[in-house]
């Protein structure tokens, strides 16, 4: 159950910019969460629910976007699909997660004075 930690680092994170910009109200959070990231989507957003309360975040709507897994060769950059072994089919080399394990903030829309 890390999502409510995550949620809390982020809610923090929200607040210190909305602060840094003057904001009187954040509208909305949209964050982007990695497939292999190890967080269960559902649970996040029960917590950010939960925790929401009585922060600048409140009102704010929570808008996820999932990053699909994305794996590259590791010495020629070529694409490795979806359900392929971890291992080019051009050079051998072994696969390298390109995305799909990041947790980022991508916006935030807030109100300012």
């Amino acid at each position: 159950m890390h999502e409510y930690s995550i949620v809390q680092a982020l809610l923090e994170r929200v607040e210190h910019q909305a602060r840094a910009h003057r904001a009187t109200q954040v509208h909305r959070v949209q964050i982007s969460i990695g497939d292999l990231a190890g967080v269960e989507i559902e649970l996040l957003r029960t917590a950010y629910d939960t925790i929401r309360y009585r922060t600048m975040c409140q009102d704010a709507e929570l808008e996820i976007r999932r990053v699909e897994a994305c794996w590259t060769c590791s010495r020629c950059d070529a694409s490795i699909p979806t359900g392929a072994p971890l291992r080019c089919a051009t050079c051998g080399a072994a696969a390298r997660l390109k995305t799909g394990d990041e947790i980022m903030l991508d916006r935030i829309e807030m109100e300012a004075a």
